[in-house]
């Protein structure tokens, strides 16, 4: 599936509430096998690795594929005096989404991490 056919299907069809503890996925055999090939080409990158890499540059490339869909509302001018619109299609929701999310994963990061660290300084660290 191409992103653009993607990016409709996720827009047109409701995804069931999920876990966000872990982001575990099983892989069609076709897409683990093509991930082990890699790993064998780059040995120096584990499969977690590429993995990562792949997601991100499709997260990238997700964003980007999301089209410009100009509003009503005219909120600056370019060089030439021309009117900018407001992009009222999926950019600036996906942005503003992702600094949400980021903020809440940060926060839950912060308080591991401060959880963990009193957990070390406690009586029982001590002994």
């Amino acid at each position: 599936m191409k992103f653009k056919p993607l990016l409709d299907h996720w827009r047109k069809d409701a995804v069931p509430v999920r876990t966000a503890k872990e982001y575990a996925v099983r892989l069609t055999t076709d897409d683990a096998a093509r991930l082990h090939a890699l790993a064998e080409l780059f040995p120096g990158r584990s499969i977690e690795e590429i993995v990562t890499d792949l997601l991100h540059l499709g997260l990238d490339e997700i964003a980007a594929a999301m089209p410009y869909e100009p509003g009503p509302k005219v909120i600056s001018r370019d060089d030439h005096g021309d009117p900018v619109y407001e992009d009222i299609g999926l950019t600036p929701r996906f942005v503003e989404l992702t600094r949400r999310f980021k903020k809440s994963l940060e926060t839950a990061d912060t308080r591991v991490a401060q959880g963990d660290h009193r957990a070390n300084s406690g009586p029982a660290a001590k002994a």
